[in-house]
């Protein structure tokens, strides 16, 4: 018995791309594959025309980058200065919330008393409400044990603000050292080559 035909043909895939760059072009967030297929005509496949099309653009002065599961259009990272323009900074992190931001990333999933932890003083619940406000931490699944306190864990709009895929692109903690953003001298009790020590960050 002879194999029943398609009603429809696919679109080809130079087609395809067209479509999907389309879309990712007027989408203000990122767009997932299930998502592209959803929108394409029956038969497309939004991943093969990803793959083709971050290809088309490399080297170009828009890149496709994947952000966590999906994927947008953004500028070359050695063009953002020509994007750059001086503005007026209207609400700046705190050292508390910068630290807890960088503890969740780093750590997550975690609890609020996990975060208290490791930075030896309590973490406001402004502090969270903050983060969580901004959209770079969100609530994660409750940890089985008792209580079942909740967790965090940074959110896509996090990755996509800093440029990375997922959480395993942030850089170690010598990097982070390097950049000023940490205390170059190793913390009391933990020598400076361990990279993945927990006490990453000086009591207040």
């Amino acid at each position: 018995m002879a194999e029943e035909q398609p009603l429809f043909d696919a679109p080809p895939l130079a087609e395809q791309e067209r479509m999907v760059e389309a879309i990712l072009f007027a989408s203000a967030a990122p767009v997932s594959v299930a998502d592209l297929n959803a929108r394409l005509p029956h038969g497309c496949d939004a991943a093969m025309a990803l793959g083709a099309l971050r290809a088309r653009y490399e080297g170009r002065g828009v890149h496709l980058v994947r952000v966590g599961e999906e994927w947008a259009m953004r500028t070359a990272p050695d063009l953002g200065f020509l994007m750059s323009r001086e503005t007026v900074e209207t609400r700046k992190l705190s050292r508390a919330a910068i630290e807890t931001l960088a503890i969740v990333a780093y750590h997550q999933p975690c609890t609020r008393a996990e975060i208290e932890e490791i930075r030896g003083v309590a973490v406001s619940r402004g502090t969270l409400d903050q983060l969580l406000e901004m959209e770079w931490i969100r609530f994660g699944r409750r940890r089985d044990t008792p209580g079942r306190p909740v967790t965090f864990v940074v959110t896509q709009e996090f990755l996509d603000h800093f440029g990375l895929e997922n959480a395993r692109d942030l850089p170690g903690l010598k990097d982070l050292r390097a950049a000023g953003l940490l205390e170059s001298r190793p913390l009391p009790d933990a020598p400076e080559a361990d990279d993945d020590q927990d006490d990453m960050f000086e009591d207040e």
